[in-house]
Order: C-alpha cells, then sequence, then structure tokens
C-alpha cells in the first residue's frame, strides 16, 4: 500500500501526477487528508477529496509513504507530529519514502537525509540537513525518492513505478502516456 499525505496548500500536480502513474501500474495508492476533514484545498485553490482521514490508517502495511510539496503544504505536513513519528517508524522499518518540491525537508527535519542524495525546490536544500544535494529533477537513494518540483511529477511518478514493478512496466507507462 502506498499512502500520499495531502495537506492544505499541497501542489496539486505534485499530489495528483504520481499517484495517478502508480495507480496506472496497478498500485495501491491511498490518498489521505491529514485535516480535520477528507477535502483537502490544495495550494491552486483546487479541492480533493482524499481517500480517507489520517487517523483512519494503520500505517503498518505502507510499502512507501509519499509526501507532495507545495507551500504551505510541506509546511503543514512537516509539523503534524504523528505523521512524523510513522515517518520515522516506516523509515526504521526499513520501507521507501518519497517526496518532492518543499516536502523533502520534511525528511531532512527529521534526520533521515543524512548521507543521501536528494533533490528539492531550490531554496529548501537548507533542510536537507546532511543531505548530497544534486539539485536534479528527481533523485534516488536506497529507499529514497525525491523530486525538485512540479515537473518532477511524472518522472518521480515513474521511477517509483520501476521501483515497484520494473523497468518494463514503467517503460510502458512512459509510452501509453507519451511521455518521451
Amino acid at each position: 500500500m502506498i499512502y500520499a499525505f495531502l495537506a492544505t496548500g499541497f501542489e496539486e500536480v505534485e499530489a495528483i501526477a504520481p499517484i495517478d502513474v502508480l495507480r496506472r501500474a496497478g498500485l495501491s495508492a491511498k490518498t489521505v487528508s491529514i485535516t480535520d476533514q477528507l477535502t483537502v484545498t490544495g495550494a491552486h485553490g483546487i479541492d480533493v477529496v482524499a481517500d480517507s482521514m489520517f487517523a483512519d490508517n494503520d500505517y503498518t502495511d505502507a510499502d512507501l509513504l509519499f509526501l507532495p510539496g507545495g507551500m504551505p503544504g510541506a509546511a503543514n505536513l512537516n509539523a503534524h507530529q504523528e505523521l512524523c513519528q510513522v515517518i520515522l517508524d516506516h523509515h526504521a522499518a526499513g520501507k521507501a519514502l518519497s517526496a518532492i518540491c518543499a516536502a523533502p525537508m520534511v525528511f531532512g527535519n527529521l534526520g533521515l537525509a543524512q548521507g543521501k542524495r536528494m533533490t528539492c525546490y531550490p531554496g529548501f536544500e537548507q533542510y536537507l540537513i546532511g543531505a548530497n544535494y544534486t539539485a536534479d529533477l528527481i533523485e534516488h537513494d536506497g529507499l529514497m525518492f525525491t523530486g525538485k518540483g512540479p515537473a518532477a511529477a511524472l518522472p518521480l511518478g515513474y521511477m517509483l513505478v520501476e521501483h515497484f514493478c520494473g523497468k518494463e512496466v514503467a517503460d510502458q507507462l512512459r509510452q501509453g502516456m507519451m511521455f518521451s
């Protein structure tokens, strides 16, 4: 199971595009509101109805935790103490983490960036404490997958599909979605 966390002010394309790609690959991806309601408003005023509320899930079945960026969305994710604990527990269990744009700062602030090759939106690299910041569009180091910003949404989705389903499935999706 893949959980994608939505906070008020999330970057819509960074949340929806990777989830779409993951679901096209046949992976179970569930959106989770960390607000007090299922409908979460993105950074550009687009309302998205999440699949579930934060408290309604047992995250021990998670294969991947995904954090979309955007501001103040990433800051709201960073401030959610229960989510931060779920991320720490997930990391301790040796499972995959992914974040895009400003959201990798959550991993940095939790001490999970140390020694990892990571990317993020320019200006947020200061929060990737101990990371090897690459400034690449997408980055992968072990079980840590990061993207630079909105343009990285589809490439990050394909990279995650490749991790979970293999290169052939990811390539078929790229071709079918006219991504060259």
